[in-house]
């Protein structure tokens, strides 16, 4: 099996332990002299079962992860790292920015009244997009990388 078909597994018994646990809650309780809709202790073993199946699954795609090299980027796992901080400093950056030019409905640089304070930016805002636009490159290229081995890498048993 390939990575990815196993990150596409995993995704899927997240999903089915999300509903799994939202029918039991559903079915955890009922009034006196009726039937439950469903048997929420069968549901709970299901869950169980399929919870089971999700850590092993997860120990595997973590053990792969570790041990597939991504050249430069070290391995899998070390690329993933560097992704995730580089959608946060993404976002910090683009949100620095859009502070600084005004955006968010807070209001640009000019005034309505003469006796209104006029804003200024405090930081350089087309220098801030430019950087922004810079990491979403890289964000973009190690993704690329990240989905190739994904796709390359067998799981590890």
């Amino acid at each position: 099996m390939k990575l990815a078909e196993a990150l596409a597994e995993r995704a899927a018994a997240v999903r089915r332990v999300e509903q799994l646990r939202s029918r039991v809650e559903a079915s955890a309780r009922y009034q006196e002299g009726e039937t439950p809709a469903e048997d929420a202790a069968r549901l709970l073993a299901e869950a169980d079962e399929v919870l089971d199946t999700l850590e092993a699954l997860i120990r595997r795609i973590n053990r792969t992860n570790a041990t597939v090299e991504l050249g430069p980027d070290g391995t899998l796992t070390d690329a993933l790292a560097r992704r995730d901080v580089l959608r946060l400093r993404h976002a910090t950056l683009t949100a620095a920015a859009d502070a600084a030019a005004g955006s968010g409905g807070r209001g640009g640089y000019g005034r309505q009244l003469r006796s209104e304070l006029l804003m200024l930016s405090a930081l350089p805002v087309a220098e801030l997009r430019e950087r922004a636009d810079l990491v979403a490159r890289d964000l973009r290229q190690l993704d690329v990388r990240i989905q190739r081995a994904n796709w390359e890498a067998d799981l590890v048993v």
